[in-house]
């Protein structure tokens, strides 16, 4: 019965949904789940927007929300009726709403060929919140008002950086706690959990150790999976990242130098061959207040490493170049 009932209600608010999708020009359809009844986006205003792109099977493609960044830009000057920036004209500050801009007008309009990754969908699908619309003043001057713009967001990034920073400790404890973990921590503040100690001796600075890791962020995707950004495991790979034609797979030598995140050094110096450990860390043993990529400054990181072999170095021999990832440390 219960279940009976959860099928009704999800049939009956995608019902309610379709009831209040609207048509706009060249194909557009939009429906906005929260009006907040301030003036409308103008072509160069700057917005602050986050959003989550599906395909037409109702799959994740791009969040926002994954990397915990939302987007800010300018709104450029519509270029036909219905594209990206016709869409924002219908909205406003503090608004949520979903739109699907029509592929093949799109197609149509821009002279571009259709991309591989929509080549079986209708439509691009867009769930957006809008933060903030920051407006130019009447007779303003352009230079006065982009500078003026470039202030308040550099300040609001400041803002949620020193949020993210003052919040590390909060979030490595609530990770640990929400998985459970029994975690040890280092006097450099890393904390991991060995689950297989490996055998014979330890790498130590100067070996390189061939891995096996998967690195991802303490909180998940917008779709429930981990939200890795980076794994030598094809398998976790085809779960939870985009596909990459150029992507290669298996272990991956990792010299222990200083050109490898603190972090992950540390934690390759706790297990022997064969040994498996998590590491959570800190942003100072990790990508620090830089960040780097789709990491964002003072942000936690967690490393799932299988130890799969350990090499000393060869006098005369040049040392394996550093992977991209893991990180390289903080300054």
């Amino acid at each position: 019965m219960k279940k009976s009932l959860v099928i009704l209600l999800a049939a009956t608010l995608g019902l309610a949904a379709c009831q209040n999708e609207k048509k706009g020009p060249g194909g557009l359809l939009y429906t906005i789940h929260e009006d907040a009844g301030k003036p409308k986006i103008k072509e160069g205003d700057f917005v602050k927007v986050d959003f989550i792109w599906k395909n037409d099977k109702d799959s994740i493609i791009k969040s926002t929300y994954d990397m915990q960044s939302p987007q800010i830009f300018p709104v450029g000057k519509k270029q036909y009726a219905g594209d990206m920036n016709d869409v924002l004209f219908l909205f406003g500050e503090g608004d949520s709403v979903t739109f699907k801009i029509n592929i093949d007008t799109m197609v149509k309009y821009t002279k571009q060929p259709k991309p591989d990754q929509l080549k079986n969908d209708k439509y691009l699908n867009y769930t957006v919140k809008i933060h903030k619309v920051f407006t130019k003043k009447t007779g303003e001057a352009d230079s006065t008002f982009q500078k003026r713009a470039n202030d308040f967001f550099m300040a609001d990034v400041k803002a949620t950086n020193d949020k993210r920073k003052n919040s590390e400790e909060a979030v490595i404890k609530k990770y640990i706690a929400d998985n459970k973990l029994d975690a040890k921590t280092t006097p450099s503040g890393l904390r991991y959990v060995i689950t297989a100690p490996g055998t014979g001796a330890k790498p130590v600075m100067g070996d390189t150790a061939v891995v096996n890791y998967t690195g991802k962020f303490t909180f998940k995707k917008s779709d429930g999976e981990d939200n890795v950004f980076d794994t030598s495991v094809e398998s976790i790979a085809k779960k939870t990242m985009p596909a990459n034609p150029m992507a290669t797979f298996g272990p991956r030598p990792i010299p222990l130098t200083e050109g490898v995140a603190k972090g992950f050094v540390e934690a390759l110096k706790l297990v022997g061959k064969g040994g498996k450990i998590t590491a959570i860390m800190p942003s100072k043993l990790g990508y620090g207040e830089q960040g780097g990529g789709p990491i964002a400054p003072y942000s936690v990181l967690v490393f799932d490493i299988e130890m799969t072999d350990i090499k000393k170095p060869v006098a005369g021999a040049f040392p394996p170049p550093v992977v991209t990832t893991p990180p390289t440390p903080a300054n």
